[in-house]
């Protein structure tokens, strides 16, 4: 399993490793203004791609295209859809430094979900369904959000509520028909500072109950309840001598698991003439282990590792060490005329034990990469 970031809920699954990659924290601010019904019909085609590697070993592969179309009816609605199917492939991960991989997978997730606005004087209201469905797992949300507009445009507020139902069904029948249940709840604000500054303040709190257990993993028993609380801070600003916008975000995550993160990340925005945009990024993500993560020791007379005694959870997952992450990355719009446009992106991850800010994260964890491709073209009508 690729490890993005352990606080990320797509990260959970093998046929949403794509989502985990490509869904990371810092993305642009929409508009302080949330009353303002599209104008024309959007239809956009991407592609993208993930794979990932630790030395002497290639793991996971994934490709996934993606069709989203939103169009304005009667004025004062919109509806949004989007269709994304993984094709996933690859070996079963090296969990640690001395464990091997030894097996191969395939998975394919087919995802959609359909959204529907709408508009009033100074406030939209917003319901959204969604599925996902792979061999082994299945997933079904619904999700409710209201935004509201100052009488000046300068400031919106949001709220939302979501509630999503898992079935896990494990290829190996460890679990059969296990249940996973997810309520969340955010509030935040929008805020124009001033004519180039735009800031953005949203708290989310996420309570799961039920099978949040590891099935492919050897020894991996966790709680049945998790519990997590996310803050997110961003600020765009733009430098009018040099028509470059820069937005930077600052993430803080923790969960009833133990752990602890924080992610910094900042784009540079820039107009190239006319047509091209740029947009170089860089992240920077860090976290502390989960309570029950232990550190495995191989021995090659006893065999695989187990943890000291008899506790009561426990999971040698990497996902839930301690470790630091940077993404360096960039994307380059090309507005090809008033009808069509193009967009492509490039993601190079790293992450190791030893970059974790504090101190020195989990031992004998093998350097983990990956990257990340994303193609797209969009016609508007």
């Amino acid at each position: 399993m690729a490890v993005i970031d352990s606080s990320s809920s797509a990260a959970k699954k093998f046929g949403s490793i794509t989502l985990a990659a490509l869904a990371l924290p810092g993305v642009c601010i929409t508009p302080a203004n949330a009353d303002t019904p599209p104008e024309a019909a959007v239809v956009s085609f991407k592609v993208q791609g993930y794979n990932d590697w630790q030395p002497g070993l290639d793991r996971i592969k994934v490709t996934a295209p993606a069709l989203y179309a939103m169009a304005p009816f009667a004025g004062v609605w919109s509806i949004e859809t989007s269709l994304v199917q993984d094709s996933v492939s690859g070996a079963s991960p090296r969990w640690h430094s001395s464990i091997s991989s030894a097996s191969n997978m395939q998975d394919r997730r087919t995802a959609a979900d359909v959204k529907v606005s709408r508009y009033f004087d100074r406030a939209t209201v917003g319901l959204r369904a969604s599925t996902s469905t792979e061999d082994d797992y299945r997933s079904n949300a619904i999700a409710l959000e209201a935004r509201m507009s100052s009488a000046d445009n300068n400031t919106t507020w949001m709220i939302g509520a979501g509630l999503t139902r898992d079935t896990i069904n494990p290829t190996n029948e460890l679990v059969v028909n296990e249940k996973k249940r997810v309520t969340d709840v955010m509030i935040g604000v929008t805020q124009a500072w001033t004519k180039n500054d735009l800031v953005q303040l949203n708290l989310s709190h996420v309570r799961g109950r039920g099978y949040f257990s590891d099935p492919y993993k050897l020894v991996d028993k966790r709680p049945r309840e998790r519990d997590q609380t996310i803050a997110l801070l961003r600020w765009n600003h733009f430098h009018e001598a040099s028509e470059t916008t820069f937005r930077t975000s600052y993430r803080y995550y923790s969960d009833t698991f133990g752990i602890r993160a924080h992610t910094l990340q900042t784009e540079w925005v820039k107009p190239l003439g006319d047509r091209f945009t740029i947009t170089p990024s860089a992240r920077y993500y860090t976290q502390r282990a989960a309570n029950f993560y232990f550190d495995p020791i191989y021995d090659p007379v006893i065999g695989e590792p187990f943890p000291v005694g008899k506790p009561k959870f426990s999971s040698a997952d990497t996902r839930l060490s301690s470790f630091g992450a940077i993404t360096l990355g960039a994307k380059l719009d090309w507005r090809i005329d008033s009808r069509w446009s193009a967009d492509v992106k490039y993601e190079r991850y790293e992450q190791r034990s030893g970059w974790r800010l504090g101190g020195n994260g989990s031992p004998g964890i093998a350097t983990f990469r990956a990257q990340i491709w994303q193609v797209g073209v969009t016609r508007t009508f």
